[in-house]
């Protein structure tokens, strides 16, 4: 049986969203496993400029209404009726309920993965034109998937506050290891690099909380910086809460990719993600994969597995003293020359608990 992974989008590995990162590297190593993939990507531009990959990819071209179908795209699913099993990737995308009121007029199934979208924290945003839209639209998607695919217990909760089911299905996603990365800070200095990489949503990420504790331990350690790897529209906004505070060695990197942005990583001694709200930010898993200890929030789906392998450290939701409390605990721990110990925790971490390898087999049990 073949999966077919529904995106908006072309799985791009350059300069591509989380939700299509992940999605590029599930297929690649679902079809390097010997299993059939394909990829459809639905999109406005439908060129393929994209490098060699192990699965199938077919775009769509996007319409000018979310709610309309391709009419090729309504080909191509039909053709594969009882050959597949479709993957939704995402939610809250009006192109999902179309396809899906489709699916089911054609009793074909399908599963949903919404990446975070279901979580407590992201149904706030814009709470009444969701409740609206929920009603009209995103219930259904829900009614005819068989299966929802839920990354952390963040999103099984906030799944079941607006939809009372036995559909979620609880699976984190998997990454791309590598063995034996060992991060370039783990001898005593005088410097102390805090990291954050990630999209510049402030609220979401939590990096107004990150910047106030941050301001706190400056206090303490004035020679300690901290590095914001990232972008969007709210920047200036930053800069502007950064210089309102007199917060004093910050450094806005803006958007790094590939070997750049892996360089700045593997220079920081501690990864800072106190975010409200996620569904399993990539990053946390990069650093740890680095070997950068991780202060990571409850809210980011990480911070049992942190805990379980002493990997870093977990705090409360919104809580800038835990932050604060998280950063000198560590720079301590650095000052006595055992932060190194940390990381290779998280190294370990990612191998045992984030495999592709083992991972790509329980999603078989989420096809069934």
């Amino acid at each position: 049986m073949e999966i077919i992974h529904l995106i908006l989008g072309k799985a791009n590995p350059e300069r591509m969203n989380g939700v299509n990162k992940v999605v590029y590297q599930l297929a690649t190593r679902q079809a390097k496993s010997g299993r059939k993939v394909a990829v459809w990507g639905i999109t406005r531009d439908t060129t393929h400029n994209y490098g060699p990959r192990n699965f199938t990819t077919v775009l769509f071209k996007a319409k000018a209404s979310a709610f309309f179908l391709d009419e090729e795209l309504k080909t191509a699913i039909l053709e594969k009726q009882g050959k597949a099993v479709f993957h939704l990737h995402g939610g809250w995308i009006p192109t999902y309920y179309s396809i899906s009121r489709f699916m089911a007029q054609h009793h074909i199934p399908f599963v949903l993965t919404p990446h975070g979208a279901y979580n407590t924290v992201a149904m706030q945003r814009s709470r009444w034109t969701k409740k609206a839209y929920f009603q009209l639209f995103e219930k259904a998607l829900l009614n005819r998937a068989q299966r929802v695919h839920a990354i952390g217990e963040s999103e099984v909760a906030g799944l079941h506050g607006i939809y009372a089911n036995n559909k979620s299905f609880l699976l984190p996603y998997g990454f791309e290891y590598t063995q034996g990365l060992v991060n370039e800070q783990s001898e005593v200095s005088d410097k102390f690099i805090i990291g954050f990489v990630g999209r510049l949503d402030i609220y979401t990420k939590g990096i107004d909380l990150l910047i106030a504790a941050f301001k706190r331990f400056q206090n303490d350690v004035p020679q300690a910086t901290l590095w914001i790897v990232g972008d969007s529209n709210e920047r200036i906004t930053l800069e502007q809460q950064i210089a309102k505070n007199a917060i004093e060695n910050v450094v806005l990197w803006g958007s790094k990719y590939g070997e750049e942005k892996d360089k700045l990583m593997q220079k920081m001694h501690v990864f800072a993600h106190p975010s409200r709200n996620e569904g399993l930010p990539t990053a946390v898993l990069e650093a740890a994969n680095m070997g950068v200890p991780c202060v990571v929030s409850d809210a980011t789906n990480v911070g049992r597995y942190v805990n379980d392998y002493n990997a870093g450290i977990t705090v409360p939701s919104e809580d800038e003293d835990a932050l604060l409390e998280s950063f000198h605990h560590l720079y301590t721990i650095h000052q006595q020359n055992s932060l190194c110990e940390i990381g290779i925790n998280a190294n370990k971490m990612v191998e045992e608990c984030f495999h592709w390898d083992s991972i790509v087999e329980e999603f078989d049990q989420l096809y069934r």
